[in-house]
């Protein structure tokens, strides 16, 4: 589901230049392999979570340009006013329907720098326009999927993703809803994003609420009038204490008529002082099962702060800008390269490299895929990157930028982690839905060493080439430079 419909045209110029510079050369529909990887971790931490792939086997399918869209290529002129794609091109992609095939990580899956989220083949031109969307979707969604687990592992409580009104337009906005929730957030309060991706919804009242009525106090008792099964009451509109109290006050005119107050929310002061503060009213007058909601500018540092240097009397969490925007991490960064093509004569997948003047901008060939080794106790322990076209003869893994830094793998189970996600333009199966991505996402990291998922220098998780994997990549490096 996009949020606008098919988007053939959501792409840059350049990936249809390209794919009418190969129509001409008679080239568009050599079998050509790609890959998506990212080259550092986001948020200086020790993981990713994956995320988007159901949006990308949906834009894949649905992909298709409409007259429209062929009347606007029409009308692009170059700058002596000559038209910028010629009519017999514009006639190809009438018809086209995007003939790729897809695997990927299952959403919710840990995922590391230097190995492949994603891997298309397909007719090269079919792959090159899918370049730019893959990317855009790709990398968002995985980005705030790590950002919401990054939270959710801080706050080992329920926390409640609210972000809509600051994210990055209304796409980014139900976009990051989804991918918050697949990372670990318990709710939303985007609605939208509720209804599409069957995610449970939650909220209280805004600070209006109290200031349309004559009293704080009378605010409350309304509120709990129109919502006695979901009472929420926001406390800090005046005075933080005073608010503690009238909710107190309308708890037990609630529990009176065989009702219960949920929850008082605090948005501002000195979260850790007035939730402790609060704990205390609360318990003191016989309510120890009202929960306590902190908000206001949090994220995994602020939250990690409150619950362990400050020892706050916090329940759950409302996590809204820093979380749907990314906060402190812009962009992912992956990248999409060209790691193999079809060599019809041989049978076989030739591997192709990106050489760079940087090491780390190096790509690696082959038909990719990766390993993961878990250990005796079911936790993961290191991940093999490797060509499918040469298996690994040994359980060793070499780091891709150091030889003398390898580890052991022998003995240890493993899983291909690259799953059909589409098929000759077509998803495979039944696509994850948000609560099973999200449950995957739990269960990945519970398989994590707590080394590796701590907020300040996290362990670095072992990922690797196999040895066959680094040799070929040497030999063409060595090919290309001349040496």
């Amino acid at each position: 589901m996009l949020l606008f419909g098919n988007q053939a045209l959501l792409t840059d110029l350049y990936q249809l230049t390209m794919a009418e510079g190969y129509w001409r050369e008679g080239i568009g529909d050599a079998r050509t392999c790609f890959y998506m990887h990212f080259r550092e971790l986001p948020f200086n931490g020790g993981y990713a979570i994956a995320c988007g792939m159901s949006h990308l086997a949906e834009y894949v399918r649905d992909f298709a340009f409409t007259g429209s869209d062929i009347d606007y290529l029409a009308s692009i002129k170059v700058q002596k006013g000559e038209k910028l794609f010629s009519t017999e091109f514009l006639h190809t992609l009438k018809d086209m329907r995007l003939k790729v095939d897809i695997h990927a990580l299952s959403e919710g899956t840990l995922v590391f720098a230097q190995e492949p989220l994603v891997r298309v083949s397909g007719p090269v031109t079919h792959c090159q326009l899918l370049e730019t969307a893959l990317l855009n979707i790709v990398n968002f969604e995985t980005l705030i999927a790590t950002k919401a687990a990054r939270i959710c592992e801080a706050a080992k409580g329920p926390v409640a993703e609210f972000g809509l009104r600051r994210a990055q337009g209304p796409a980014g906005g139900l976009f990051a809803s989804r991918a918050a929730y697949v990372g670990g957030c318990a709710s939303t309060s985007n609605v939208l994003a509720g209804k599409h991706f069957d995610i449970p919804v939650s909220g209280t009242h805004a600070h209006s609420w109290v200031m349309a009525f004559k009293s704080e106090l009378e605010a409350f008792r309304a509120y709990a009038r129109s919502f006695p099964q979901n009472c929420t009451l926001l406390v800090d509109t005046y005075d933080v204490i005073s608010g503690i109290n009238n909710a107190i006050t309308v708890a037990h005119e609630m529990s009176a008529r065989g009702e219960s107050l949920a929850a008082i929310r605090i948005d501002s002061g000195d979260l850790a002082w007035l939730s402790k503060r609060a704990r205390q009213m609360l318990d003191d007058a016989g309510l120890p099962d009202v929960k306590i909601v902190a908000s206001n500018d949090l994220d995994e540092f602020a939250i990690n702060s409150l619950i362990h240097e400050q020892e706050s009397a916090i329940d759950c969490w409302g996590v809204g800008t820093r979380l749907a925007t990314g906060d402190r991490q812009p962009s992912l960064g992956g990248v999409y390269k060209m790691c193999a093509q079809w060599e019809s004569a041989l049978g076989s997948w030739i591997p192709k490299l990106k050489v760079s003047e940087q090491v780390k901008k190096a790509t690696l060939p082959g038909y990719l895929n990766f390993r993961r080794y878990h250990d005796a106790h079911g936790m993961i322990a290191g991940d093999m990157v490797y060509d499918e076209c040469h298996l690994p003869t040994e359980h060793r893994i070499v780091d891709p930028f150091d030889d003398l830094r390898q580890k052991d793998l022998n003995g240890m189970a493993f899983e291909e982690m690259l799953k059909p996600l589409v098929i000759n333009g077509k998803p495979v199966n039944n696509l994850a839905s948000a609560k099973d991505a999200r449950l995957n996402t739990i269960a990945n990291l519970a398989r994590l060493d707590a080394t590796n998922k701590r907020l300040m220098n996290p362990h670095v998780y072992p990922v690797g080439l196999s040895f066959e994997l680094r040799d070929c990549r040497d030999d063409l490096i060595r090919t290309y430079k001349g040496l």
